[in-house]
């Protein structure tokens, strides 16, 4: 490789060498779950081994015998990733297999029912049968990944707290709790607002509980909004560009490089867009010519392009002149959003292929 632009070897998921041995991985806290294929997708052999760096190095010695090799892990990164990490460090060729791809590919293996070696088989032979990317080296992609579902856990944690407290404040006076917006006990106005209803209340065990409720809220609301501007200043130095896109807020952003990595590993737009779930699955019978909704891909990736595609649809005129234009001809509302997530799939994918130095690029929907 030289010294120069980084490549990424692509991955001929057609194997059209049949020498080519898949070793799909089941992986779990405590083992990983191994089966060999061939290029046919006949089950060559099976291992299992601690998930444990000693237990890596036990899997990697036993496909030593394997001249030709891909791995086919299954995406559960907070139990697989040090596995996949040390893969990629071994030199070894690693794609990840969505879970749900992986659960597809196990209702077709022969044996019925569940099961470790089971559910590895379908790991290898899905990697066999469809274009998955390659794995990469953690990047800043991984950073941000970690801080927006630090975030999203707390967010999660606060949501819950409001949930509890405002029942305790129905609890204590229904009248006030009905003058309290949901979704909007975190906010300070309605913070202060609680506190000083809870000041005039006799002293009670369902009064404390709340100002602990409320204490706790407030220490979630503000670190929820510290890591939001964390998230957005690594947003404008890692990726700036998608920034320029209509609807994309810094979130959405972070969430699509966070699930995205290198985009280097997608070797085409269509490839990027199988990865989002936004490729379109043919539905057509006789002259009805439609299709239906993607289910596969990434689903945290696919909901970010939802959430843009649905802001273009509120408040940027080209994509609603797309969306009209897609209607005129047929399509339902459902059916001419996910033609613009389409489109924005390809248009993320430029982005982030041509990198920050393209921020000012058109990121016009073209008419259709």
């Amino acid at each position: 490789m030289s010294t120069g632009q980084a490549t990424l070897p692509l991955l001929n998921t057609t194997l059209e060498n049949c020498r080519m041995v898949i070793i799909g991985v089941d992986p779990h806290k405590d083992v990983l779950v191994a089966v060999a294929v061939d290029g046919n997708g006949r089950q060559l052999a099976l291992r299992d081994a601690p998930a444990r760096p000693r237990g890596y190095k036990t899997l990697l010695a036993w496909t030593a015998q394997f001249e030709q090799r891909l791995w086919a892990v299954e995406d559960v990164r907070h139990v697989a990733g040090g596995f996949v990490r040390c893969l990629l460090a071994a030199g070894e060729s690693v794609v990840w297999v969505p879970t749900q791809m992986s659960s597809d590919y196990r209702k077709k293996v022969r044996a019925s029912g569940k099961s470790d070696p089971i559910d590895a088989l379908a790991c290898a032979r899905a990697a066999l049968a469809e274009d998955l990317p390659a794995a990469v080296p953690d990047t800043e992609a991984r950073n941000v990944k970690m801080l927006l579902d630090h975030r999203e856990d707390l967010v999660g944690e606060m949501v819950r707290m409001c949930s509890r407290l405002r029942w305790h404040l129905h609890d204590i006076d229904p009248d006030f709790a009905a003058t309290i917006p949901k979704h909007k006990l975190h906010r300070p106005k309605w913070n202060k607002s609680v506190q000083e209803f809870l000041a005039r209340q006799a002293g009670s065990v369902a009064v404390a509980i709340c100002v602990e409720l409320i204490g706790r809220i407030q220490e979630l609301a503000q670190r929820a909004a510290q890591l939001e501007r964390e998230i957005a200043a690594l947003v404008v130095i890692h990726v700036p560009q998608l920034l320029a896109l209509e609807g994309c807020g810094p979130l959405s952003a972070a969430r699509i490089l966070a699930e995205t990595g290198d985009v280097r590993r997608f070797t085409s737009a269509a490839a990027y867009a199988m990865h989002t779930g936004t490729a379109p699955i043919p539905a057509s019978s006789g002259n009805t010519h439609r299709v239906r909704l993607n289910r596969g891909g990434n689903r945290r990736l696919n909901a970010a392009i939802h959430r843009i595609a649905i802001t273009q649809k509120r408040m940027h005129e080209p994509a609603r002149t797309y969306l009209d234009n897609r209607r005129a001809k047929g399509n339902s509302n459902t059916e001419a959003i996910r033609a613009l997530k389409r489109h924005l799939a390809r248009r993320v994918y430029a982005l982030l292929k041509n990198g920050p130095d393209h921020a000012q690029a058109d990121t016009t929907v073209q008419a259709a």
